[in-house]
């Protein structure tokens, strides 16, 4: 039989990413819906081991919908990869009466979850992340705002390179995943698109691109260069002695991760948090959220972490036709 759940503790781990708030605000008003009391932890698994917890209502998360970030803040935590750690991070939720939390985060945060799940606390994780790098959905809240924030300033940057018959390489964030690569190389024209899934470092052959698009006529070269690759510095510095064109590199860096989240991260986001918090009433433990072919459904965590995720072979061969 389900235990009851009585109160649950919300935290946000990992990197931030826009849509956490409105993940955190249908945590808090859904649950409060249901009967259940609330407490937000801050600074993620860290502000669990140093007690920092709060009591939320419903005005706690007026006016966050809207903000990027995470109200609750973040941080990375290796005192809570140990099996110590996490006795003590369960221990620490008991004490405050938390029979229950959610985990709003990325593959490392779950972890941390799935270890709370074994020392009596329920669990439920949801996919926080830009990278779009979890196995188990089609859909991770931050990363619709975050390629949009990196397919305008690249538009921008376009614009500069045309005017002055350059080649740019842009960076973008990602970690060792490819999708904001992806996404931005096509919506955003790339000639080239570097993928951590499938580049073979073969500089050569972006180098003969270049030159032989610069041959028929473009005055511009973009290339777009996921984070896990890297080096664009230094690549463009090869590129330019190569090819006699201006090459110039451009990290977008963490820019990618602020800002006002976008409609469907914020839709998104609500819907999945307000069902974090049913089924974590309904005695649910050890489960990530996920979204599956356009309906919100739930993993078990050792099940989501097993599974592989990787580039979608049609997508990527429709960048590289297209770019030509």
């Amino acid at each position: 039989m389900a235990k009851e759940i009585k109160t649950i503790g919300i935290l946000t781990s990992g990197g931030d990413a826009p849509g956490m708030n409105a993940a955190i605000r249908a945590v808090v008003r859904k649950a409060i819906a249901n009967g259940v009391k609330v407490k937000g932890i801050k600074k993620g698994y860290q502000g669990l081991l140093n007690e920092e917890i709060i009591d939320m209502d419903a005005h706690s998360v007026s006016d966050v919908i809207q903000r990027g970030g995470t109200i609750l803040g973040t941080a990375r935590c290796s005192e809570f990869r140990t099996e110590e750690g996490q006795k003590k991070g369960a221990q620490i939720c008991k004490k405050h009466g938390i029979d229950g939390l959610v985990v709003v985060g990325g593959d490392g945060s779950y972890r941390g979850a799935q270890a709370l799940s074994q020392h009596g606390i329920n669990t439920i994780g949801l996919p926080g992340t830009i990278d779009l790098d979890i196995a188990c959905t089609d859909y991770t809240i931050g990363f619709d705002t975050a390629v949009n924030t990196a397919m305008q300033a690249i538009d921008k940057v376009r614009d500069t390179s045309s005017s002055h018959e350059r080649c740019s390489i842009i960076e973008v964030m990602g970690r060792n995943a490819g999708y904001i690569a992806l996404w931005c190389g096509i919506a955003n024209g790339a000639e080239d698109i570097l993928l951590p899934e499938k580049y073979d470092f073969n500089e050569q052959q972006i180098i003969n691109n270049i030159i032989k698009n610069r041959k028929r006529g473009k005055t511009h070269h973009l290339i777009i260069n996921a984070e896990d690759i890297g080096h664009s510095t230094s690549m463009a510095r090869r590129i330019e002695a190569a090819t006699g064109i201006e090459t110039r590199a451009t990290i977008l860096g963490y820019m990618q991760r602020g800002g006002s989240p976008t409609c469907k991260d914020r839709y998104w986001a609500s819907i999945m948090g307000a069902y974090a918090a049913d089924i974590l009433c309904e005695g649910k433990t050890n489960r990530v959220v996920a979204m599956k072919n356009g309906s919100i459904v739930d993993f078990d965590i050792e099940e989501a972490l097993a599974m592989q995720k990787s580039i979608d072979e049609y997508q990527y061969q429709v960048a590289r036709i297209l770019s030509m």
